[in-house]
């Protein structure tokens, strides 16, 4: 995958970094170089040259022991910075704290990058006492309500991608009823499970993000989410939907 390689337009190298960038994302932390190699089918030199300047850059990080290659400190900072210029994520922040006072559930903001969902904002709700402390802002979009309702929302391609990550993947009809419906649901089949709601927040007519609620089954009931959690629920998506409007 060498620069020549690149599409007309674009910069091979970048292009490879992206690539480097992606496979270290992957599996393990940290990476033999051999490995890297064989994945990525750049020549050593090519390789090294790249590594180089990532290391430089921050992108990428050296563990001192093994001399392997892991993602480095600058991306964080940068993702950061990225969540937080999202229009959507300063418009929706004076309505998440009233959403999770009212409902005492768990409020997420959330957006799609590919096939994956990403929490840009995230409030724990009332019973969160040392249990629900998952840290992580990426998952896989089927995973999770909201990134269910986005992928449905995506173009084509995008759903044909998300299609690919899994072997039991949802149906064509699947698709158009998360598009239509109001609030899509979603209870995860591990142990423990936290059954999850999510409606779009919209800017204009696209869909720009989800909000979503989650907590203990015994608090997001159907009775529950169909007489409290859903209607407060659409009330500050469509509030946040007119501040964006307005933005």
């Amino acid at each position: 995958m060498g620069e020549s390689e690149a599409p007309r337009g674009t910069l091979g190298t970048v292009r490879n970094a992206a690539l480097l960038l992606t496979l270290l994302s992957e599996g393990p932390s940290h990476h033999a170089l051999t490995d890297l190699a064989e994945r990525s089918g750049m020549p050593l030199p090519t390789l090294h040259r790249l590594l180089r300047s990532l290391l430089a850059a921050k992108l990428v990080e050296q563990d001192p022991e093994s001399s392997r290659y892991g993602l480095g400190p600058q991306l964080p900072r940068l993702a950061e910075r990225y969540i937080e210029r999202l229009p959507v994520t300063s418009a929706a922040t004076p309505y998440l704290v009233d959403l999770r006072a009212t409902t005492g559930a768990t409020v997420t903001l959330v957006t799609l990058a590919g096939t994956d969902a990403v929490f840009a904002d995230r409030l724990d709700g009332e019973d969160v006492g040392g249990v629900h402390r998952d840290a992580s802002r990426v998952r896989p979009a089927l995973e999770t309500a909201a990134g269910r309702l986005l992928l449905a929302h995506a173009d084509d391609t995008v759903w044909k991608d998300a299609l690919a990550t899994t072997t039991d993947g949802p149906s064509a009809d699947d698709r158009e009823g998360w598009r239509a419906a109001e609030i899509v649901r979603h209870t995860p089949a591990a142990a423990a499970s936290r059954p999850e709601i999510a409606t779009a927040i919209r800017a204009g007519s696209r869909v720009a993000a989800a909000l979503g609620l989650s907590g203990p089954a015994s608090q997001l009931t159907d009775e529950a989410i169909d007489q409290l959690h859903a209607p407060h629920l659409l009330r500050a998506a469509a509030s946040i939907s007119r501040t964006l409007g307005r933005a």
